[in-house]
């Protein structure tokens, strides 16, 4: 297939209206048909109940062009496993896990000529989403949803080259004891703007957020998870009820143990103890790895050895080995790749 006439590695990560994008409702207790259209408009009454109490939920993946030139998702089935606990979470009707893939695949094959060539470094990003759709007015769950999926391609995420980072452990709490941090729902985002906003005030590229109820662990940033690694080669990620589950993260321990024999360790972590590890990163669907070169404490520096000029060795193995997975070039566990076309 002819692909668009872009300059693939100049579109950054930004949002470009695409062909056509997949939607269902919930009407009278059950979703119907659903399918694509090219409309882009989401049209809603005043007092629809994402606009008054925020009941929403989404997800995020993307599409590859292969070495080999298929177009592929990565592990679709755990986003729309997420999007199912999210929904219940959030008291909303979740989507069906086959029907999920399925619009998936549709939105997907609709919009072919977006997914970025193969050797590109860009992507096709896809965002399904859902949300409360009819009228509420008093504080209860609404009785009718939308469930919509479409896509935009993006560029590389880090041009030129991942710089490593410099975050700040944040004053503000992301999530709050036994709430909704576990969940991909767009309210804890927004809880976290102000935050972000804050910290690129002052310099800083992203947050530490602690733990919300003694605010002595390590727990994410405002939308991704650490992975740090210590000075023997262990790789070690933060264990917390409040922490989203990442699928990216999640990768990255199953790579790290069965490709390059790593030891791989789930506990909390406290924030007095990461001046000790040697590397650290943050996993996520937009960059897989960003490597972070320094943590700000309140004034004191906390600057790990992999430094400020590059991934440190054990990050870049673990970027470069998932992203051969996703691209064709590093054979895959069973089930990870899903061929669209």
């Amino acid at each position: 297939m002819e692909k668009r006439d872009l300059n693939w590695s100049e579109i950054g990560f930004a949002y470009r209206e695409t062909n056509q994008r997949y939607v269902s409702n919930f009407i009278d207790g059950a979703w119907d048909e659903g399918g694509l259209t090219s409309d882009a408009t989401v049209v809603l009454n005043e007092c629809a109940g994402i606009l008054q109490y925020c009941q929403e939920v989404f997800e995020g993946l993307k599409a590859y062009t292969t070495v080999n030139g298929d177009i592929v998702t990565f592990r679709p089935d755990l986003n729309a496993e997420r999007m199912m606990d999210s929904a219940k979470r959030m008291e909303m009707p979740p989507f069906p896990k086959e029907r999920f893939l399925e619009a998936v695949e549709q939105v997907v094959k609709a919009n072919a000529d977006w997914v970025p060539p193969y050797g590109s470094g860009a992507s096709l990003y896809i965002r399904p989403y859902m949300f409360a759709s009819t009228p509420v007015i008093g504080v209860k769950p609404a009785d009718g949803y939308q469930f919509r999926v479409f896509c935009t391609p993006v560029g590389p995420y880090f041009k030129g080259g991942a710089k490593p980072l410099t975050i700040c452990v944040s004053d503000f709490d992301r999530a709050a004891p036994h709430g909704t941090g576990h969940i991909k729902a767009g309210l804890n985002y927004a809880m976290s703007l102000h935050a972000h906003v804050t910290a690129h005030a002052q310099g800083f590229d992203e947050n530490m957020f602690l733990d919300p109820g003694t605010r002595t662990y390590v727990e994410e940033t405002g939308g991704a998870n650490f992975l740090f690694v210590t000075k023997d080669n262990e790789i070690v990620t933060p264990k917390s009820d409040s922490i989203l589950p990442s699928i990216t993260r999640r990768s990255m321990l199953y790579v790290a143990e069965h490709y390059l024999g790593m030891k791989v360790t789930q506990r909390q972590v406290r924030l007095d103890e990461v001046k000790d590890f040697a590397e650290c990163g943050l996993c996520g669907t937009a960059a897989v790895i960003s490597p972070v070169g320094k943590v700000v404490d309140h004034g004191k520096e906390i600057c790990f050895p992999s430094g400020m000029d590059a991934m440190g060795p054990v990050i870049q193995k673990l970027y470069d080995t998932l992203t051969g997975i996703q691209l064709g070039t590093v054979e895959a566990p069973e089930g990870w790749i899903h061929k669209i076309c």
